[in-house]
């Protein structure tokens, strides 16, 4: 990895000989073949302790994985959207508690699921609108047809073809889902969904713009996030990283071809809860600007202020996941973890049984990325690799605890970097 500046892991914090373990650790599930290679990058007060590559991006032609490896991103995607819709919050566009009809029509007349089958469901009227505050925070009733955990998310499968394909565009796709019943009533509990794609289509609708306009005039080109993409295009295809899965038998990991392919083509949906393909450099400049509350080499995206209050827990009562949660797949532990705007943010580490402080905020994707940004220590760290379904190893909470193990000390001096 490429770094303009870099500091002696002892300058910032953390014993040298611990932070190795990073690589003893993640070496052994490459050399098990239960990951074809992977990136990760820690940080302390915007300066590199630890930036690594090893293994393969593509096994079966044996390319390794380099500094400037392309990685899907999966809904790592999430809090680009999220940060992107607070820069038109922070314009007074909106308000937090805004009705979300008041843009997108088709949610003014919402209905919530009570009983009944896929065939023949009993849905009651919503006692409360859909509002802006509910799409960040995964607590607007909406769902991912994937989940197979009730009946509307088989309702989001079954009744649109192609919705939970990203077969349609966002705005029709949105449509859709406002015409489908809600899991649960609006701010009543949390539920992992296309939040944050209804999320994006009212970007789109507030500024005027395509989404990825947005995104690159409000975020990319500013951080000079130069590699992000939606698909990567044929003379480029070669630093894209595979896509695997794992083995149901070996656990080894087997090229998933199908959904990989999928990258080297334009999608239908420019969505907001998944889709970016980047660099690791790329992120980590997005994660640097989280840290410095909005701010990188001199331009400023958020203020302070609305970074503060992105990274709070918003979940009704300020109860945790473990009781807001109706289940099924989700990129952070439970209990112990809040939800803000955007963001799974830890609330007592405790509980979960967990290294990090009070106040940090993360999320991932589910090939197998993820990142955190610890804003008491000031810490930062990305992992990168391309293996579904993220929760098939416990690599993030394996790196964790490899990096919070290791910080033994303070940080020195500020000072910040790019890769």
């Amino acid at each position: 990895m490429t770094v303009e500046v870099e500091a002696e892991p002892g300058d910032l914090g953390f014993a040298p000989d611990r932070l190795r373990t990073i690589d003893r650790h993640f070496r052994r599930y490459v050399d098990d073949k239960l990951l074809p290679g992977w990136q990760i990058v820690v940080t302390r007060n915007g300066r590199i302790a630890y930036s690594g590559v090893y293994g393969a991006r593509n096994l079966e032609t044996g390319a390794p994985v380099e500094p400037d490896t392309l990685w899907r991103i999966y809904s790592m995607t999430k809090p680009i959207t999220s940060v992107a819709a607070m820069t038109l919050w922070e314009e007074g566009r909106f308000a937090l508690t805004d009705e979300i009809s008041r843009w997108l029509p088709a949610f003014g007349d919402v209905r919530v699921y009570d009983r009944g089958s896929a065939l023949a469901p009993y849905t009651v009227p919503a006692v409360e609108p859909i509002r802006i505050w509910h799409l960040l925070t995964h607590t607007a009733g909406l769902t991912y047809g994937f989940l197979h955990t009730s009946v509307v998310d088989r309702l989001y499968r079954e009744t649109f073809p192609g919705l939970d394909a990203g077969l349609l565009d966002l705005a029709t796709a949105c449509d859709r889902y406002a015409e489908l019943p809600l899991l649960f009533q609006p701010g009543a509990a949390w539920g992992y969904s296309v939040a944050t794609d209804v999320l994006a289509r009212l970007v789109e609708v507030v500024s005027g713009q395509e989404l990825d306009t947005v995104f690159q005039e409000r975020i990319f080109a500013p951080l000079d996030m130069t590699g992000v993409r939606r698909w990567v295009r044929d003379a480029e295809a070669d630093r894209l990283a595979t896509l695997y899965t794992a083995d149901p038998m070996t656990g080894q990991a087997v090229p998933d071809r199908r959904a990989g392919e999928a990258a080297l083509r334009p999608p239908t949906m420019r969505a907001g809860g998944h889709g970016l393909i980047c660099t690791a450099r790329d992120y980590h400049r997005f994660t640097q600007m989280l840290l410095n509350e909005g701010e990188l080499d001199g331009r400023r995206i958020l203020g302070p202020r609305t970074v503060r209050l992105m990274t709070r827990n918003h979940l009704p009562g300020g109860r945790d996941l473990g009781a807001l949660s109706t289940g099924g797949f989700a990129e952070t532990t439970f209990d112990g973890v809040g939800f803000g705007l955007g963001f799974a943010v830890v609330q007592d580490p405790v509980p979960g049984r967990l290294s990090h402080n009070a106040g940090e905020y993360h999320w991932g994707g589910i090939a197998s990325t993820s990142f955190w940004v610890d804003p008491v220590d000031r810490v930062t760290a990305l992992f990168f690799s391309q293996l579904t379904p993220s929760s098939t190893y416990p690599l993030r909470r394996e790196l964790s605890q490899c990096v919070y193990s290791a910080l033994v000390g303070g940080a020195g001096e500020e000072k910040r970097c790019a890769v």
